[in-house]
């Protein structure tokens, strides 16, 4: 049998290689920043009847892209005068196939909602906890919004859709990339991307245990530090640290008063007792937490972000973020989390998924990828020593990092507070 290094004489470069081998030393660089960095295209895009119709008032729409628009309610618009050449017309309603025919006769580019889908093609905003809990009222949470199309998810493929599918759940996951650049482009220009701070952990974690009240505790004081929280949007650890951030204007006391009354319904299994018990909460404390979809800061301050996917949606929505980025793919979903926090992670524990994300997130810190990172806080010192020995390899391959030593960017603590002071000492 031919040897490794016999193999490799047989290529050009083989001593780059093999001086190389075993040092990562083939890793390229990080893309250009221009890759990476968020294109704000807001100028291009309308999104809002009111945009449209100031648009149809100067009478040209060339060059636009209209996204996600009932044109099909009154007042329906005539756009027949209207200049229309290389408009994009995508997830809109019109009033008639005749309409869409003519736009494109006269140079646009039409790209139809789908049929029989119960999710938009071309979401326009984000969505809200309102938006993903319609229904339950009446129906409980076989019928709300959320669980509706996570049925037809699964239904129509899961993970591995058919054609149509896989082509709407990807023009859904567009609209929500877009959506979710506008509503954070205002806050990152306000405070910077040292701002934003995403929080991990368990999503079996019950309602009421001491760790669920720890990450409350934790989304309340960043929240009210001026830090944009961001989780994956689950269960767990996660709905706490959103919780956290909901109810950061009123006192602590408020806090543990609001965690007692979902702790009466603590495993989100029991998905009815799960959900109802969560929307109390929200109506009870809703004189505090705006609902509109303005282009403000009031909803990162009051929930903060979710971001998380309908892979799995077997889990009950987590219904205290401001706003929601919900995709199918949880890939993207993953990565858009991470690209995000760059003011700081919180690890609280958890198992596999959470150990995925460290390591996914620890790889863009080691490489740059987005840029600087922010520190890296594990909660529960014994947790990820011990039963997790997640820092003895984390600090040696950080100390190694081609930007210095990062390894100082490692923090473990048992106490909130500490970790809140970490988190905000340099953003």
């Amino acid at each position: 049998m031919a040897s490794v290094t016999g193999l490799l004489s047989s290529y050009p470069g083989r001593r780059a290689v093999v001086a190389g081998w075993g040092q990562d030393g083939g890793v390229p660089t990080p893309p250009p920043a221009d890759v990476l960095a968020p294109h704000d295209t807001s100028h291009d895009e309308i999104e809002t009847r009111a945009e449209f119709d100031r648009h149809l008032v100067a009478g040209s729409l060339a060059g636009l892209t209209v996204q996600g628009l009932r044109l099909d309610l009154d007042p329906i618009p005539d756009l027949t005068a209207t200049d229309v050449a290389g408009t994009l017309f995508v997830g809109c309603r019109f009033a008639g196939r005749e309409v869409g025919a003519d736009l494109v006769r006269r140079g646009a580019n039409v790209v139809p909602p789908f049929s029989g889908l119960p999710y938009p093609t071309q979401p326009a905003h984000l969505y809200t906890p309102t938006d993903l809990a319609e229904g339950f009222a009446d129906a409980g949470f076989a019928g709300m919004y959320d669980t509706r199309v996570y049925d037809h998810f699964r239904a129509h493929g899961g993970a591995l859709p058919d054609v149509k599918e896989a082509l709407g759940q990807r023009l859904h996951d567009h609209g929500v990339d877009n959506a979710l650049a506008d509503a954070t482009r205002t806050w990152l220009a306000t405070h910077g991307p040292q701002s934003v701070v995403g929080v991990m952990g368990g999503h079996a974690v019950p309602r009421g245990s001491a760790p669920y009240r720890m990450a409350a505790v934790l989304g309340w004081e960043l929240a009210r530090a001026d830090r944009l929280v961001v989780t994956g949007g689950g269960p767990g650890v996660m709905e706490a640290a959103n919780l956290g951030a909901f109810l950061a204007a009123r006192p602590a006391r408020e806090l543990d008063a609001a965690i007692d009354l979902l702790a009466v319904a603590p495993d989100f299994t029991d998905h009815d007792r799960y959900t109802a018990a969560a929307l109390a909460v929200r109506d009870r404390y809703a004189a505090t937490v705006p609902q509109q979809r303005g282009p403000g800061l009031d909803w990162a301050r009051s929930g903060g972000l979710a971001i998380p996917t309908w892979l799995y949606g077997h889990e009950p929505a987590n219904l205290f973020a401001g706003r929601i980025a919900k995709y199918f793919s949880n890939a993207i979903r993953e990565d858009t989390i991470l690209r995000l926090a760059r003011g700081g992670i919180v690890f609280a524990p958890g198992r596999a998924g959470t150990v995925q994300e460290v390591f996914q997130a620890a790889t863009k810190t080691y490489y740059g990828t987005d840029g600087a990172s922010g520190a890296y806080v594990f909660l529960d010192r014994a947790y990820w020593t011990g039963e997790l020995p997640i820092e003895s390899l984390l600090r040696p391959l950080f100390a190694g990092s081609p930007f210095g030593d990062l390894s100082g960017s490692i923090h473990l603590t048992d106490d909130v507070r500490e970790a809140v002071r970490v988190l905000t000492a340099t953003a």
